[in-house]
């Protein structure tokens, strides 16, 4: 059984104090002895970690101390290694970079549909009220290269900010549409939907959790490939194991 823990994590919440909360995160980080990358910035913060599993849930219990941080879900994977070279705690003007005026996730977030709601429309092929599902990946195509989900709309993009006007050409295939945005954890996909809605892209939802939260709860349902991630483990299988390492080794 691997024996590191790797989590992915974030949540976007007002934080008037990010230059502060660097150095206590940084420190406690350090002391657990875990590696990875933690992003603090006023929309919120964003967290790849990777250590022994006690000291890195310790970690988050105390982070969750902090009312802006209490019940924070990270999804949870395996490796017998870290797969990070160091700890690197950032202050950034965004935890994950859009640079559009204006786009706020925490006051006009977009609808989630939970993974078994979404495998249930896949399975039928269609929404509950009879209308097609178009499922957009938001990732770029590095990305999309080591897999998606069947019949996703992806792009020819390299970074997230080409994400809107890459879709303009996509637009005939999201009228009348349920669009549900994905990516790795849901971060892009969160920040992106409410330019999405406003720019009338569809009936715009979010799978919750992203894909490693739809591999947590339904498995590689209408998935074909693994999951870039960003360390070096580089994929993840749907089981949550590196890809081509069935004994989970990276």
């Amino acid at each position: 059984m691997p024996s590191i823990l790797n989590i992915a994590a974030y949540r976007f919440v007002p934080i008037d104090d990010a230059a502060s909360l660097r150095g206590p995160i940084a420190a406690r980080a350090d002391a657990a002895g875990l590696k990875g990358t933690v992003l603090v910035a006023p929309e919120g913060i964003n967290l790849f970690l990777a250590g022994e599993p006690s000291a890195l849930r310790g970690f988050l219990a105390w982070l969750g101390d902090d009312a802006r941080f209490a019940g924070l879900a990270a999804k949870e994977s395996w490796s017998e290694a870290v797969p990070f070279a160091r700890l690197k705690v950032k202050l950034k003007r965004e935890i994950i970079a859009f640079r559009r005026d204006g786009i706020d996730p925490i006051r006009a977030p977009a609808p989630f549909v939970d993974p078994p709601t979404l495998k249930r429309w896949l399975d039928a092929g269609r929404d509950d009220v009879g209308r097609p599902v178009v499922l957009l990946d938001t990732r770029n195509r590095e990305e999309v290269a080591h897999g998606t989900f069947d019949g996703a709309l992806t792009l020819p993009i390299d970074d997230f900010v080409q994400l809107p006007e890459a879709l303009e050409a996509e637009r005939h295939r999201l009228a009348g549409a349920t669009v549900v945005s994905f990516c790795t954890g849901g971060i892009r996909c969160e920040k992106a939907a409410p330019l999405l809605r406003d720019l009338c892209f569809g009936d715009v939802r979010q799978l919750e959790g992203g894909i490693l939260g739809y591999f947590d709860a339904v498995g590689g349902a209408h998935w074909q490939g693994g999951c870039f991630v960003f360390d070096d483990r580089v994929a993840l299988s749907p089981d949550l194991l590196p890809v081509g390492n069935p004994d989970g080794q990276a």
